[in-house]
């Protein structure tokens, strides 16, 4: 594994252990050359995923992406780390098992709409002002209003 600090190309593996969603092995590593530690994290991949954007664009599935855009929507909000971790599991596993190669941006935009619906109501509007390209404070309102409320938001 290439060392963040130096770019040195060995890491020795100083502990290992699963991550607490048990999705993921967590690996703290130690730089054979500059001695700094960091973190990695192993996942199963059962395929790869391409993601097909807006005017027929094409991407690879970055799980690192989904997961920053749903934290943003988490922000400030009392949704732990773990249960953004579980989403995030959720949808990826979804998608490799869906016997599909390609899948809409749209398609991922709804089941990440569909998970924050149940976790958080403000991070669920959140996603949605951007999801939806809301552009006036009307449109916030009528989906507000829309949004029933799940306890915690």
């Amino acid at each position: 594994m290439r060392c963040p600090y130096c770019a040195h190309d060995n890491s020795q593996v100083k502990d290992s252990r699963p991550s607490e969603d048990g999705a993921a092995i967590r690996r703290r590593r130690q730089c054979e050359s500059c001695a700094a530690r960091f973190t990695t994290f192993e996942r199963i991949q059962l395929r790869e995923v391409t993601v097909v954007k807006s005017a027929d664009r094409r991407e690879s599935f970055d799980r690192f992406k989904l997961e920053k855009s749903i934290a943003l929507a988490c922000r400030k909000r009392a949704v732990g780390q773990e249960r953004i971790d579980q989403l995030v599991s959720g949808i990826q596993r979804q998608l490799e098992t869906s016997g599909d190669n390609e899948v809409g941006s749209q398609r991922i935009g709804e089941m990440v709409m569909d998970g924050l619906r149940q976790l958080d109501s403000v991070a669920y509007i959140r996603f949605a002002s951007v999801y939806k390209d809301f552009t006036e404070a009307r449109d916030f309102e009528e989906f507000a209003g829309t949004v029933k409320d799940i306890g915690n938001g």
